[in-house]
């Protein structure tokens, strides 16, 4: 299996919108494998520019927010490129992409590092951070999986979020859970 970073994307369209979401990146070698699904604003705007900007950050609220429809994000300039990244990023690289195998599902784009930066210090792991980031993954594959195993999924996170959030780790907890909770819900009327 390769190795997956999830980051946050920002990219920036042909009309100068800037776009931000979540997307596990996928290494290789010295490069990155930028994969979104077809359709997307991910996608749509690394065909038109060539480029995106990978923010490394550990805010749950910024996973959940942008799987929950709350994409408004603060951003800051970066020397030398018109994509702007993350204020809440600990770290970028700007990718620059290389070569593209095409897909109708999800073409992969594998790109170089242009440029990095650091911006504040990594001060530990947090288990509520990570189970906010995994339910954050389950609420993007809401379609693809059954009500049971979202169910067990939640039950087994809940854990951590009980033992160790935050304040921040427990309002993004509570985006997803509601998004979850209509997800289900609807699969029940579906169903009778």
């Amino acid at each position: 299996m390769p190795y997956i970073r999830e980051t946050v994307l920002t990219t920036k369209g042909g009309d100068g919108r800037i776009h931000i979401a979540p997307l596990g990146i996928i290494e290789d070698g010295d490069h990155w494998i930028v994969a979104p699904f077809r359709p997307s604003r991910t996608l749509d705007n690394i065909a038109e520019t060539g480029r995106a900007v990978v923010n490394y950050t550990d805010d749950a609220l910024i996973f959940a927010g942008c799987l929950t429809g709350r994409k408004d994000w603060p951003l800051t300039p970066i020397e030398g490129c018109d994509i702007p990244r993350l204020e809440a990023a600990l770290a970028h690289d700007v990718l620059e992409v290389v070569d593209l195998r095409e897909d109708e599902v999800r073409p992969r784009y594998r790109c170089r590092i242009a440029a990095s930066g650091q911006h504040r210090p990594f001060t530990g792991m947090n288990r509520a951070k990570a189970a906010v980031l995994e339910a954050a993954i389950l609420a993007s594959r809401l379609k693809m999986l059954p009500a049971e195993k979202i169910e067990d999924e939640l039950a087994y996170l809940k854990i951590a979020i009980d033992k160790t959030a935050g304040p921040d780790e427990e309002k993004a907890w509570g985006w997803l859970l509601e998004k979850i909770i209509d997800h289900l819900a609807e699969v029940e009327r579906e169903k009778g």
